[in-house]
C-alpha cells in the first residue's frame, strides 16, 4: 500500500512537468522568432524594401521556394540525414599554396581564389578581398557545413587588405569570426549592402553600407559600387530580407572588377547594368550550389555554369573566375561537377576566357581586351551540345 502515494507523486510531477514544458514551449512559439529577428535597417520605401524587408524587384516566388521542392522543414531533414541522393564529397581536399605578392603596383592585376567565394584581388596597390571566410565551418556556432577545401592562402600569410566586399549576411559569406580578426589586424574599409553594416557591428566591426546603385570612393579612379542581384538574405530565419543583398562593380583605370557575390539568375538584366558602368577585365562569378534534385541546372537562389556563362557574356568581361563551389558542401551535385559542367559550357558556347581557378594558385590578369563579337551559339544548340558532350549526365 505504501508505494501507492509515491506513484501518485511521480504521477503529479510527471504532469506538472508536462505543464511546464507545454508552457515554455508556448512561451518559445511567441517570443523565441521575434527574439531572434533583427530590424537591420530602417529606411524609406523603394523599389526593392517595402519598409519593412528587403525584396526583388524582378520577382521573389523563385527564393521563397524551398530548394527541390517541398517544405523547407524536409529540405533540412533530407540534407542533416544524407536521405536526399547527393553524390558523394572528398573528407578533405589538401591545397597546394604559393606566395602572394605584398602589393601588385600600377595596371597589373593577379587574382588568387582562397576558396568559396572569397578572392584576393591585387592591383593599383590596392588588395581587395571578397566575402572572407577562413572558418571552418559556415553557420551560427560553430554549426554547418564544414569546410572540405583548406584556405588557399594560410590567415597569417595574408596581405595586409585595404578593402573587403560584402555581398550579404548568410554564414558562408558573411563571417563574423574571420571580419573581426581582419579588423583588428588591418582596419579595412568594408563595403556592403544595406543592414549588412548592422550584423557585422555585432562583434565591433565598422563598415559602410549603401543601397544598390550607390558609390563609395575609394581614390580618385577607384570605386566601389553597389549592384544589384537577385537573391535574400538571413541569419535566423525570421530575420528574413532584413538587410539587402547584392553584386558590386569596383571601377579601375585598366578595367573594372566584378563581383557577383552569391546569386539566382532572376530576370538577368542586373549583369547588363553592371556592365552599363564600364568595361569588365574581371568577373567572379558563382557556379556551385545550383542543384537540389536530380538532373537540376540552376537552383532559384544560386546560378550553375550554364547561367553563368550567359552571366558572363552578358557583362562583356574578358576574364572571368568561376568561385562558389568546392568548399563548403552545401548542395548535391558531386565535388567537381561544377567545373567540369562549366568547361562543356565553354566549349560549346564558343566562349573563351572563364575558367574554373585552382585554390592558392595566384592567375595573372591579362589587361582588358574587348570579346568577340562573334554570332553566339543559339540556346538551344549550346543545350544540345551539353547533352552530347555528357554535361547533363553529371551528377
Amino acid at each position: 500500500m505504501s508505494s501507492l502515494p509515491s506513484l501518485k507523486r511521480l504521477m503529479k510531477g510527471a504532469l506538472t512537468a508536462l505543464l511546464f514544458a507545454t508552457v515554455m514551449a508556448c512561451l518559445a512559439i511567441t517570443i523565441v522568432p521575434r527574439f531572434l529577428d533583427r530590424v537591420y535597417y530602417r529606411g524609406p520605401v523603394s523599389m526593392h524594401f517595402d519598409g519593412q524587408r528587403f525584396l526583388n524587384p524582378d520577382g521573389d516566388q523563385d527564393v521563397l521556394r524551398a530548394p527541390g521542392g517541398g517544405s523547407r522543414a524536409q529540405f533540412f531533414w533530407r540534407y542533416l540525414t544524407g536521405n536526399d541522393g547527393r553524390a558523394p564529397w572528398p573528407a578533405h581536399v589538401a591545397v597546394t599554396k604559393k606566395p602572394v605578392a605584398a602589393r601588385v603596383a600600377g595596371s597589373a592585376m593577379v587574382a588568387t581564389w582562397v576558396g568559396h567565394a572569397t578572392v584576393l584581388v591585387q592591383t593599383e596597390g590596392l588588395n581587395i578581398l571578397t566575402d572572407p571566410i577562413w572558418s571552418r565551418t559556415a553557420g551560427p556556432f560553430g554549426t554547418g557545413p564544414k569546410r572540405v577545401t583548406e584556405p588557399g592562402i594560410a590567415f597569417d600569410n595574408l596581405p595586409k587588405i585595404d578593402l573587403v566586399l560584402i555581398s550579404h549576411d548568410h554564414y558562408d559569406h558573411l563571417d563574423q569570426a574571420t571580419l573581426r580578426k581582419l579588423w583588428k589586424r588591418d582596419k579595412p574599409l568594408i563595403v556592403t549592402s544595406l543592414g549588412n553594416d548592422s550584423v557585422i557591428g555585432q562583434v565591433g566591426v565598422s563598415s559602410r553600407a549603401l543601397d544598390w546603385g550607390g558609390r563609395a570612393m575609394i581614390r580618385p579612379g577607384v570605386d566601389v559600387i553597389i549592384t544589384r542581384s537577385h537573391h535574400w538574405d538571413s541569419r535566423w530565419f525570421t530575420d528574413r530580407n532584413r538587410a539587402l543583398w547584392s553584386s558590386f562593380v569596383v571601377t579601375l583605370p585598366g578595367g573594372n572588377l566584378f563581383f557577383a557575390g552569391d546569386t539566382g539568375p532572376g530576370d538577368l538584366k542586373w549583369a547588363e547594368e553592371a556592365a552599363a558602368y564600364g568595361p569588365i577585365r574581371l568577373a567572379l562569378l558563382p557556379i556551385g550550389a545550383f542543384r537540389f534534385q536530380p538532373g537540376q541546372m540552376r537552383s532559384d537562389t544560386h546560378i550553375g555554369p550554364i547561367d553563368a556563362a550567359e552571366i558572363y557574356r552578358r557583362l562583356g568581361a574578358s576574364r572571368g573566375i568561376a568561385i562558389h563551389w568546392g568548399t563548403f558542401r552545401l548542395s548535391y551535385e558531386a565535388y567537381d561537377t561544377p567545373p567540369r559542367l562549366l568547361e562543356k559550357m565553354v566549349r560549346c558556347s564558343g566562349m573563351s576566357g572563364f575558367t574554373a581557378a585552382r585554390i592558392g594558385q595566384p592567375m595573372t590578369i591579362a589587361p582588358y581586351a574587348a570579346p568577340k563579337r562573334e554570332t553566339a551559339a543559339s540556346q538551344e544548340d549550346v543545350i544540345r551540345c551539353l547533352k552530347s558532350a555528357g554535361g547533363f549526365a553529371l551528377r
